[in-house]
């Protein structure tokens, strides 16, 4: 069993981290699309949804070009913690959440853009600044937008494959996920592990979708 829960927990881990770190960026980035429209918020959009066109290969290509040991990123992680970034857990978050990011910022897009302007032209005319608008009036209002997002967020996260297998590699204990450890033990013919990994997957994330959307539903 322990070659089961191993790669679950790790897998819990990794999309916990990965949607925290995505709903960080995807709150920031949902307010620039939905309330800066212009050429360059316009063609960052593009850019953000690329990990829904691109296949995870080549997802997992730039990502191992970019934060690799021959780049400024892996050179400066390397440096600070004496090891390299890829082939590690902290790689599969990067993974993650970059694939998980453009699901996340949609929903939340949509429900800036629902907003009623009345709300916010009047309190800027009481003085509110944007971060104050963003925090306390743009996001309690659009909260059910936020939480699709993370629901979506956290489920593309918990299920990612291809990119983690280029930057992060299939090292048991180390760097493999649940759905890692499927891919490896249909390739060995294990079978009845598979499909208890897939079972235990499956009801893992449903539940956790099942139970926020009951929190949250009413």
């Amino acid at each position: 069993m322990e070659a089961v829960w191993t790669p679950l927990l790790l897998s819990l881990r990794v999309a916990l981290v990965a949607t925290a770190a995505a709903f960080t960026a995807g709150v920031l980035l949902a307010w620039l699309f939905a309330f800066y429209k212009n050429r360059w918020t316009s063609f960052l959009s593009i850019l953000v949804t690329l990990p829904l066109i691109l296949p995870p290969t080549v997802l997992g290509y730039y990502l191992l070009v970019s934060i690799g040991r021959n780049s400024f990123i892996g050179r400066s992680y390397e440096q600070l913690t004496g090891g390299p970034l890829v082939f590690t857990w902290q790689a599969a978050v990067i993974a993650a959440a970059i694939a998980a990011l453009p699901l996340l910022i949609r929903p939340i897009q949509a429900a800036f853009e629902s907003v009623d302007i009345e709300y916010l032209g009047a309190a800027k005319l009481d003085g509110a600044s944007s971060w104050q608008l963003l925090y306390y009036i743009i996001m309690p209002l659009a909260w059910r937008g936020i939480l699709a997002g993370l629901v979506l967020g956290f489920a593309r996260a918990m299920g990612e494959f291809g990119a983690t297998l280029m930057v992060a590699g299939s090292i048991p204990g180390r760097t493999q996920t649940l759905s890692l450890a499927i891919y490896d033990a249909v390739q060995g013919d294990r079978m009845a592990e598979a499909n208890m990994m897939v079972l235990i997957l499956s009801v893992t994330t449903i539940t956790i979708l099942l139970l926020v959307h009951r929190r949250f539903s009413n």
